[in-house]
């Protein structure tokens, strides 16, 4: 066997909370495509929901400079998240340190209190961007042994996750803003069937839909719709704030749209470790889903 691929892992604040099963499912399936993650140690948080509202930027770029200086003490220059949010923020972040030598000296002047210094040898990459270019359709469709077959999904990509790719080469050949094509690739690599879903990277309101959902039901409505247009038995989202809000907010759009909504929301990692035949709950985490995906369930091992 070859040696494994060693990316530094940054969990990010939601895999210790509604995004658990994102992180557990994520941690699940990258062995079985010999590839290691290891955790940056002592992570903090990136502030990538409100790490505007006060202070200005600089505290924010900080906060990530941080994080990247503890991974490079791990010695590894490839940075994985499995968050939109948290890519958009640290590799955002990443390239505004590495691009002005006076915010770099500003990050370092604050990091020097501990003891940490930030280099411009880091790479930052998003899960997906792993799974497709370096891992490749090829390796998931091989381990891909208990095939999904009978299983329609709906692959929402939402709108942060495909951003970084259109400003970056992350993307490679399979990406476009205005039709990504991964999120389905990956599906049919698991042996299940990509819908018709038109509304690939809408947004569901992020932040938004938390602090004032009644602003942002419309939104999410727009997108339950055209998955069950579509057939799906699911919805598959990288998003872990995507999943929660299209998942936490189906009761509130049924009483506001007089709909009958109960629609499953995984992520793609999810369908992977069911796939690739690891265990339900310590692999897929199909149990911290809030609307049971009874389906993938049967399929589970």
């Amino acid at each position: 066997m070859s040696e494994k691929k060693t990316y530094t892992y940054y969990p990010g604040c939601s895999s210790e909370a509604t995004g658990m099963h994102l992180d557990t499912s994520f941690r699940a399936v990258m062995p079985e495509l010999e590839r290691e993650i290891v955790d940056i140690d002592d992570w903090n948080c990136c502030g990538a929901s409100v790490g505007l509202i006060g202070g200005g930027a600089l505290p924010q770029t900080v906060l990530n400079g941080r994080n990247l200086a503890k991974a490079e003490e791990r010695g590894n220059t490839d940075v994985v998240t499995a968050c939109a949010a948290c890519y958009l923020n640290t590799h955002g972040n990443n390239e505004k340190i590495k691009e002005s030598a006076d915010l770099r000296g500003k990050v370092n002047e604050a990091l020097e209190a501990g003891g940490l210094k930030y280099s411009e040898d880091l790479q930052v990459h998003h899960a997906m961007e792993v799974l497709v270019n370096d891992v490749g359709m090829d390796k998931i469709k091989e381990r891909a042994t208990n095939k999904l077959e009978g299983l329609k999904v709906a692959g929402w990509v939402g709108c942060q996750t495909v951003r970084p790719f259109a400003m970056t080469d992350a993307g490679g050949n399979y990406d476009t803003y205005e039709d990504p094509e991964f999120l389905d690739d990956i599906t049919e690599a698991c042996g299940a069937e990509a819908t018709d879903f038109k509304p690939k990277t809408n947004c569901c309101g992020g932040s938004v839909a938390v602090m004032k959902p009644e602003k942002t039901l419309h939104l999410m409505q727009t997108i339950l719709e055209a998955a069950v247009e579509s057939g799906a038995d699911v919805v598959s989202t990288p998003c872990p704030l995507c999943q929660t809000n299209l998942e936490m907010y189906q009761e509130a759009i049924n009483k506001e749209f007089g709909t009958n909504y109960n629609i499953p929301v995984v992520f793609p990692t999810q369908l992977m470790a069911v796939a690739f035949g690891l265990d339900s709950k310590k692999a897929a985490a199909l149990h911290q889903n809030t609307i049971k995906a009874d389906k993938l369930e049967k399929m589970a091992k």
